[in-house]
């Protein structure tokens, strides 16, 4: 008989090799969406009434082909533009993996789309159009990529039909690209020359190109080996709603809902309420209407304790023999995606998992300068794509967990608590950024948490 832990492993493997989430990004007019498209319709996934609506608009534009872009770009903004401007998420499958494709946007104005498309990747494919080489937008796609942790990078040098097809400018590109992106820490960088309006090394190998033995896209994407398990991490269950029925039927049933964000839980198990520090066993896990013995992320559960502890939304159960540490002082490196800039003295509010509390930036240490990676220290705000360090002080402690060890339980959100307009994605810990702080300044407003 199997066991229910031989079960988790089994589950986390199925995931795991069934199922690839990546992004596509790149400067515009690198050719994203052609890309995408090119992989839709050559890998079979695309619908027959679908093709020919873009058959029927690329034609009604005197094309003499269909413009396979079209199946991506949704908005109209985006048809007429010939840009994407939204993340168009598309799921596709082959007979080896099943696919959720997420098409970012190439605007400098729309890279915090790409952090969005980003954030739950396994694989990023960066695009990069071969007549111009790695430029200021691939830089900083790739930092984004590598702040994410995004585990694998493609560098598709597209359009290589217009340079001849020429192992040469390739190989320089190729060259450029990987050391910029290994100095960023990309654990693992992978090259392919393509044209995904001619379709060359996309899902076929090229005729044009016999001095590439590499795989295509499509062969990498299918084979690529997908290794995270959120089981073999230490588990965490942020409490997203209390449940007491108080019923005839369940008169004391108080249960704890919400998605375990990593690891596995069990029955009997010693664990630790955060950010209060109280401890007790569980003693039992409610999973789809029946009691279980085990769960294991990403499963959404209700949790049952032996004792009755003042838990509500936000608090953090996680196992006492592994509990995050807690703190008020949020070290970080954030993406600024709002058009509004962030200001040292700042107030905003921290959104980390299910808890949302009161913040203030206290410090800016620097800014990241995409061209050399150097930093420019103190810059004393962040405006709309710039990547920076900051010094968040919490009005409440957080149960954080440095994002290196979890990108669900290591990220927040800084958001503007006058409209609610998000100001920053946040990775909490070590990055590629620099750790140097300065003394923080009392704040003179009566917010000096």
């Amino acid at each position: 008989m199997t066991s229910t832990t031989e079960q988790a492993g089994d589950f986390a493997d199925l995931a795991a090799t069934t199922l690839l989430r990546f992004a596509t990004a790149g400067s515009v007019d690198d050719g994203k969406s052609t890309l995408v498209g090119r992989l839709l319709h050559d890998s079979k996934s695309v619908l027959t009434d679908q093709l020919e609506a873009v058959e029927r608009v690329s034609a009604s534009r005197g094309q003499d082909a269909p413009d396979l872009a079209l199946l991506t770009d949704g908005l109209r903004a985006e048809r007429e533009q010939g840009i994407t401007i939204d993340v168009a998420y598309r799921y596709f499958a082959t007979a080896r993996r099943r696919f959720i494709l997420a098409d970012t946007p190439g605007h400098v104005q729309y890279t915090r789309n790409m952090v969005t498309g980003a954030s739950t990747a396994d694989l990023a494919v960066v695009l990069v159009d071969a007549r111009n080489g790695v430029i200021e937008q691939t830089r900083r796609h790739a930092a984004v990529a590598a702040l994410l942790r995004v585990p694998h990078v493609v560098l598709a040098v597209n359009k290589m039909d217009l340079v001849g097809y020429e192992e040469s400018v390739f190989a320089k590109i190729a060259e450029e690209f990987t050391a910029y992106a290994s100095d960023l820490g990309v654990p693992e960088i992978t090259a392919i020359p393509i044209s995904a309006l001619a379709g060359d090394n996309v899902v076929e190998p090229s005729a044009h190109m016999d001095w590439y033995g590499g795989p295509t896209v499509l062969e990498h994407l299918e084979t690529v080996p997908v290794s995270h398990d959120l089981t073999a991490c230490p588990a965490r269950f942020p409490v997203q709603y209390v449940i007491r029925p108080q019923t005839a039927e369940h008169p004391d049933y108080r249960g704890y809902a919400g998605q375990i964000a990593s690891g596995v839980l069990r029955v009997g198990e010693a664990v630790t309420v955060l950010p209060s520090g109280r401890t007790s066993v569980i003693a039992g896990i409610d999973a789809l209407g029946e009691s279980v013995d085990i769960a294991w992320a990403p499963q959404s559960v209700t949790v049952r304790l032996a004792d009755d502890i003042d838990i509500s939304r936000g608090d953090l159960i996680a196992p006492s023999a592994n509990p995050p540490a807690t703190t008020q002082d949020v070290i970080a490196t954030v993406c600024h995606v709002a058009d509004q800039p962030l200001s040292v003295g700042a107030r905003v509010l921290l959104k980390h998992t299910t808890r949302t509390v009161k913040a203030i930036v206290k410090e800016i240490p620097s800014r990241l300068t995409l061209d050399d990676l150097s930093q420019h220290p103190d810059p004393g705000q962040l405006v709309a794509n710039d990547i920076g360090r900051v010094v968040v002080r919490t009005a409440e402690p957080l149960a954080l967990d440095a994002y290196a060890d979890s990108r669900r339980t290591g990220s927040f959100l800084l958001i503007d608590p006058s409209d609610g307009t998000t100001l920053a994605a946040g990775m909490a810990g070590e990055s590629f950024a620099s750790q140097a702080r300065t003394t923080v300044q009392a704040d003179e407003e009566g917010w000096d948490f």
